[in-house]
């Protein structure tokens, strides 16, 4: 069953933020995964939404979207990401 992880990132250093775009792709294809939403407009509906930049991800399935986050290839672009950013993520299934 395909699985999405959706992602709220609020960048503080766009710099490093640039160098983590550029190493997440081939990664995330890698494991099956691709961009369903990378950016783009935000138009918030109801609630109390604090929305930065929304990126949603879909793999194959929820065991290839982990192998790639706790992959040893991973963990050097992630944390280019923690120092570049503030992130949220979940991973919910398909349908």
């Amino acid at each position: 069953m395909a699985v999405y992880i959706v992602v709220d990132i609020d960048v503080e250093d766009q710099d490093a933020y640039e160098e983590y775009r550029k190493l997440v792709p081939p990664l995330i294809e890698k494991y099956g995964g691709r961009y369903i939403v990378r950016g783009g407009k935000i138009t918030p509906g109801e609630g109390d939404w604090d929305l930065h930049r929304v990126v949603i991800l879909e793999f194959p399935s929820a065991e290839r979207a982990t192998a790639m986050l706790t992959s040893d290839e991973y963990a050097p672009v992630a944390e280019i990401r923690r120092n570049a950013a503030v992130s949220k993520t979940f991973m919910v299934e398909g349908v």
